[in-house]
């Protein structure tokens, strides 16, 4: 039997919501039985688009992240359901369309908030991989299916060269802290970056070729600004205290602390001659 699992690679995702309305055409208004109630028109996301905003102008970078159910190993929506909820064995975890009538506690035990109550229904909803069409063959759900760049991958984690074992090697829980065992893992999960861009003072031009160099946190990079005196560190945690460097030959460097509270965008830094 497989085990599945999905990879969401952020850094393919461009907000089409395709996903999205490929899950509102399989179940709104529609009952699955012995899989899911209908799900309404509007008040559920069963797969939900967070878009997230990171820099300052001239420097904005928009990501879009696509949020299903985790699937988790160790579910806790689960717990104390008496099999309201319960895992399958190819790992989805389902919401009993008739168990869980008038158990709203299930929606509140979920870390990630993609348990949704259906007020007409009476009972609590959400994605189920869409297993009603896994169980008849089809190899994907219907998000998967219709995502056009390639942002979600799944398949069964248990084979060792499928599309989404593979990936599963570079993703990353949304949230490992919750100690769930997610078996929806992301790639390229926003994180903060600092960036600038370096000009020469006496010449009033973008300052191709300094050398900036990041420092702290236990960790070193080295970046090289390009044709516009641009340059960018990625992928920074936040919260963190880095110092940054800039030099050039002939010209007087520039050190900054920077803190990554959140992304930084440090405008224009002029490097003035030196005497």
């Amino acid at each position: 039997m497989p085990r599945y699992g999905m990879v969401v690679d952020v850094t393919r995702c461009n907000g089409c919501y395709n996903c999205f309305i490929a899950c509102k055409d399989e179940y709104c208004g529609i009952a699955r039985p012995g899989y899911s109630a209908p799900q309404p028109m509007t008040g559920q996301t069963w797969m939900k688009i967070l878009p997230k905003e990171r820099g300052q102008f001239p420097k904005v970078k928009q990501d879009y992240i696509a949020i299903p159910c985790m699937q988790c190993e160790k579910p806790g929506c689960a717990e104390g359901s008496d099999g309201a909820v319960y895992k399958r064995g190819d790992g989805i975890v389902m919401v009993d369309p008739e168990k869980a009538k008038d158990r709203p506690e299930i929606v509140s035990k979920c870390p990630y908030r993609v348990i949704y109550w259906n007020e007409i229904e009476q009972v609590g909803q959400k994605c189920t991989f869409c297993a009603h069409l896994l169980d008849a063959g089809w190899k994907e759900p219907r998000c998967v299916e219709a995502c056009p760049t390639g942002t979600l991958i799944f398949g069964d984690l248990d084979a060792p060269d499928s599309a989404v074992s593979q990936a599963w090697k570079r993703a990353e829980a949304m949230h490992p802290e919750y100690g769930m065992g997610d078996k929806v893992r992301f790639i390229g999960l926003p994180k903060n970056f600092v960036a600038g861009a370096v000009v020469f003072g006496d010449k009033d031009e973008c300052a191709k070729g300094a050398t900036v160099t990041l420092e702290g946190e236990g960790r070193e990079a080295t970046a090289v600004t390009d044709g516009f005196g641009d340059f960018e560190f990625e992928g920074l945690p936040g919260g963190a205290s880095f110092t940054l460097s800039i030099a050039a030959p002939g010209y007087m460097g520039q050190t900054f602390t920077v803190k990554t509270s959140k992304s930084i965008y440090l405008g224009d830094i002029i490097l003035e001659k030196s005497s």
